[in-house]
């Protein structure tokens, strides 16, 4: 942003956010559509987490607690520019020292105020090692997060020093550093206010979760359905045009799209691969594609001794110049993907931070090359490259596609293969377990429009989304230095600078950017997809 002395936001917007590491799912249980009752049925997958929001880094999670919270900033459904939710100003003389002031009257679902202490107390919860939220380090700036999250050892403090709640609708927050974009940071989900509730009967809430937003759970049935009604205490500008979302857990996605054609569903975000070169025609129209803030990437486990060395390094290069992305784009995907050239996303645009190419001849398609690279590093590690990826989501295809491309390259029909694991769950759970041997699919969806969103919880040292344990303290450094810069233009570019380091590294393969696509009964009507490829779920109506 723009060189100033003094930040204040005060826009104000609404939409629903979606977090961290990306995934579809796919089939349970049939069910009409929502009929006259106003009711819209939605496409749904488990959430990997209990939902808590400091706890939640995947897309299903984050989906229902946009629906339920609503926090200090939010990012407008069609340009994802950041403006003032709950807050009623963010403001700085200094760009590290921080004074929140929230809007008064709002309230949770049971009843009770959301104060400056909702905002407190939950993020020094979410902060607190022992408490094992996996947002944790989003707080990593706030002064005292070392005393509440140490790298080694138990935690000296409950509470970080640099926050503190002056009154019922201001709290104060002392930063490490400068950083003058952490106001458009705060539409994560980690940053959501909590209810007292959820410290006092915690079991209660993860049962049924307490939120602030636009929507209540009326009732929850794990691996089934959701049932979302409005909120009928919400002092937000979003309110909800119907009765309530019923999201439906699937775990076939081509399940989920003859419900759809059927109108047993209402809208499906998680459309399978094979259903969009058809889609148009089936639907008569109903299909709507966007560009959405996605890199979809293949990352390597460098914990694993095989995958760490500088030999395995050029594998890894040899790996990714082997992939035909043009080709997988065009014929899995339907042109719903275009091939990624840097590890960030055209919805930035040059001023966010996006750079066509920077990633350079590693994410080329050059198969002579792969080749040499691949035989200069001494053969795959472990002799056979596996590639895991949820199996109820549509990744099948391109993984199949991807091995294709690394076979052909080393004329060996074995050389690569998938590894499907069964839940989305499941594999996030293996993933976040660091028990990956080989490859396995990743990707990003933003948490908020910045360049450092794409970089830092993904792939700064220890950061809560680092799926491949990369660790690379240069890099590191140039990411705080970036967050420090003033001025926003300088900020990109050497956020830019830590990005070439990727390139080089290459921890995860960057493949393609991803559209955001959705497909509607004919009886729904106001479907519209945030740039985070997320339905905009206060915005539909039903016949």
């Amino acid at each position: 942003m723009p060189t100033v002395s003094r930040v204040r936001w005060a826009v104000t917007a609404a939409t629903t956010l979606a977090l961290a590491a990306t995934g579809c799912g796919g089939a349970a249980g049939g069910g009409g559509g929502g009929g006259s009752s106003g009711i819209v049925t939605a496409w749904w997958g488990d959430p990997q987490n209990p939902l808590e929001p400091a706890n939640t880094n995947e897309v299903n999670g984050g989906a229902v607690l946009d629906m339920i919270f609503t926090g200090l900033i939010a990012y407008d459904p069609k340009t994802s520019r950041a403006g003032n939710a709950m807050a009623a100003s963010i403001t700085s003389g200094d760009q590290q020292n921080w004074t929140v002031k929230i809007k008064p009257g709002w309230r949770f679902s049971d009843g009770t105020p959301v104060t400056s202490s909702s905002f407190v107390d939950a993020w020094n919860y979410g902060a607190l090692s022992t408490n094992r939220q996996v947002n944790s380090s989003f707080f990593q700036y706030i002064q005292g997060y070392a005393d509440v999250a140490p790298a080694s050892g138990s935690p000296t403090a409950r509470t970080m020093s640099g926050l503190k709640a002056v009154d019922d609708n201001t709290f104060t927050v002392a930063l490490s550093q400068k950083f003058s974009a952490w106001p458009q940071t705060l539409g994560h989900a980690a940053y959501y206010p909590l209810p007292r509730s959820f410290f006092s009967d915690h079991a209660g809430y993860l049962a049924k979760p307490v939120g602030n937003g636009p929507y209540t759970i009326a009732s929850w049935t794990k691996s089934q359905r959701m049932q979302l009604r409005p909120n009928p205490d919400y002092a937000g500008d979003n309110k909800p045009k119907n009765a309530g979302v019923d999201l439906k857990v699937y775990t076939d996605t081509n399940a989920a799209y003859a419900d759809l054609q059927a109108g047993n569903l209402d809208i499906d975000n998680g459309l399978p691969n094979s259903a969009l070169k058809s889609v148009q025609s089936d639907l008569y129209g109903r299909f709507l594609s966007r560009p959405a803030g996605i890199i979809q990437t293949i990352s390597f486990p460098l914990y694993r001794p095989g995958w760490s060395t500088e030999n395995a390094r050029l594998v890894r290069q040899g790996i990714s110049m082997a992939i035909d992305r043009d080709t997988i784009s065009r014929v899995v995907f339907n042109n719903t993907r275009t091939p990624a050239g840097d590890f960030t996303s055209p919805v930035l645009g040059a001023s966010g931070g996006y750079l066509d190419g920077l990633c350079g001849d590693a994410c080329k398609h050059n198969p002579d090359r792969a080749r040499q690279l691949i035989q200069q590093g001494g053969g795959i590690p472990g002799g056979q490259l596996t590639i895991s990826y949820n199996a109820d989501g549509p990744h099948k295809e391109w993984v199949d596609a991807v091995c294709n491309s690394v076979n052909n390259v080393l004329g060996d029909t074995r050389a690569c293969v998938g590894r499907p694991v069964g839940t989305f769950a499941d594999f996030r759970n293996q993933v976040h377990g660091k028990q990956m041997t080989s490859a396995f699919r990743t990707g990003w969806q933003m948490d908020y429009p910045l360049i450092q969103n794409f970089l830092q919880p993904v792939y700064v040292t220890g950061a809560s989304s680092n799926d491949s344990g990369y660790a690379n303290r240069a890099f590191d450094a140039l990411v705080n230095q970036a967050n420090g810069e003033a001025d926003q233009a300088k900020s990109v570019t050497t956020y830019q600078d830590a990005e070439r380091m990727l390139a080089t590294d290459l921890p995860a393969i960057p493949l393609w950017y991803q559209n955001g696509t959705v497909g509607w009964s004919s009886r729904t009507s106001g479907v519209m997809l945030n740039p985070f490829s997320v339905p905009v779920y206060t915005e539909l109506t039903v016949k």
